[in-house]
């Protein structure tokens, strides 16, 4: 079924503000990140995606991934009041030079 012009634009301009909207995300709660975390344990965050109530936070390998872990539990609190809607905070692996 054919489509107005104008619908599809809109459409592409919506998903780009979307796109627009998480890097935006991800690039403040990196620099966030960066600035709570030590600078050796920061340097293995490789993400940061904040969706639907949670905080995904990617680590380069397993063993930076638990000290990922065990270093949010003390800054749960910031993190909720950074932004209240965050409720979870997950951790997950993603090698460097991977992407989300």
């Amino acid at each position: 079924m054919p489509r107005a012009i104008g619908e599809l634009l809109a459409r592409s301009a919506s998903v780009l503000s979307q796109i627009s909207d998480q890097n935006a995300s991800q690039t403040f709660w990196r620099s966030w990140l960066s600035e709570q975390l030590p600078a050796d344990l920061g340097a293995h965050v490789t993400g940061a995606v904040a969706r639907e109530g949670a905080l995904t936070l990617f680590a380069d390998s397993a063993a930076w991934a638990a000290r990922l872990r065990y270093a949010l539990r003390e800054l749960q609190p910031a993190i909720s009041r950074e932004d209240p809607n965050i409720q979870q905070v997950r951790i997950r692996i993603l090698p460097a030079g991977r992407s989300l």
